[in-house]
């Protein structure tokens, strides 16, 4: 099961560049979730500071604004969620919830530190990384967002 774990995130562009050595390390002091259909990983305005990759299983991720629930996307098996508070510190910006059974390995900003104190150059990579995701991430909103706008002009 740790080799496909690791499998997992070699594949992921957040961990791209990374050597096993360093993956191995992450997965070793990693949480492995367990939520049910319909539960939250979490909640809008949570506090937390993990990323989860999603190991089996369907996520959708809502944001609320202005009283109504907006389905921001969907993530599988592969996908990476959480990614905005581990680096900005911030509360959660959205809510994470199982559209069927999942099952997650949770990465905590304590765990990416421990990198930091052991190889501070794959510790930048992966922040990079991330960097990366939520700038697609951001693209794809603003792509969205001006085709909405766009049709309903």
């Amino acid at each position: 099961m740790q080799q496909k774990r690791l499998t997992i995130l070699q594949g992921m562009p957040i961990f791209g560049g990374i050597d096993e050595d360093t993956l191995s390390s992450l997965l070793s002091k990693a949480l492995l979730i367990q939520v049910r259909k319909d539960e939250y990983f979490f909640k809008e305005d949570d506090l937390d500071n993990s990323i989860y990759i999603l190991e089996k299983g369907r996520v959708a991720i809502f944001r609320n604004w202005q009283n109504k629930r907006y389905k921001l996307r969907e993530l599988c098996e592969g996908d990476c969620f959480g990614e905005m508070a581990l680096m900005d510190c911030k509360p959660r910006s959205a809510e994470v919830v199982a559209l069927e059974d999942c099952n997650a390995i949770q990465i905590t900003s304590g765990q990416l530190a421990d990198i930091y104190q052991t190889n501070p150059e794959q510790f930048t990579l992966i922040y990079m990384n991330l960097g990366r995701e939520v700038c697609r991430r951001l693209r794809d909103a603003d792509t969205r967002l001006f085709m909405n706008d766009h049709v309903n002009a």
